[in-house]
């Protein structure tokens, strides 16, 4: 009987890790992910080919489609959706689309903070990040900081944000996703 439950075992073990190794395991929020595209502009290619983060909605923003909801998919699965939903908005006629699990996903994924910061730079994220958050774990404003102009950059997407405002209602702080850049001008 034991031996029976460790044969089932090491049989789920095998599986379970045959799976990583072929990159098929569902993907979750915060993975980060590698998409690399052809059959498409030349010009159009580095705008898509790069290293995503799966938000913590499960979405990833691509060029021409927006949100693609990613979490889980499996990254073959992920594929055929993104190449469908291209052909299908009639905005490529042959997408090949590859998406690759990113084995440094576990390591720490950072914000990043520069600008009218006492100490510009990089700040570990944690599912709790807001802006205030990583500006005060950067070491605060300095003293020519001009926090009513901050930006935030996500996804290659600029927002201005007048962080007085948030800082006045806390209630209206925004909660940051890996990788996100935070330029407070000075």
């Amino acid at each position: 009987m034991k031996t029976r439950i460790l044969s089932c075992l090491f049989a789920v073990c095998a599986l379970a890790t045959a799976q990583a190794q072929n990159g098929e395991i569902a993907l979750h929020p915060n993975n980060r992910i590698t998409i690399s595209i052809g059959g498409i502009p030349d010009n159009e290619v580095p705008q898509i080919s790069k290293v995503y983060t799966i938000s913590d909605s499960g979405t990833i923003n691509l060029l021409h489609i927006g949100e693609v909801r990613a979490a889980g998919l499996k990254p073959s699965t992920l594929q055929r959706t993104i190449e469908q939903t291209y052909i299908a908005r009639e905005i490529y006629t042959r997408p090949t689309v590859t998406v690759t699990t990113n084995d440094s996903a576990t390591t720490a994924q950072m914000i990043y903070v520069v600008g009218g910061i006492k100490g510009n730079g990089t700040v570990p994220y944690t599912s709790s990040m807001t802006i205030l958050k990583a500006i005060s774990a950067a070491g605060g404003f300095s003293p020519f900081a001009k926090p009513s102009k901050t930006k935030l950059i996500r996804n290659g997407v600029t927002t201005e944000i007048n962080l007085k405002d948030i800082s006045a209602d806390p209630s209206r702080d925004i909660k940051l996703q890996p990788d996100d850049q935070i330029i407070v001008p000075d």
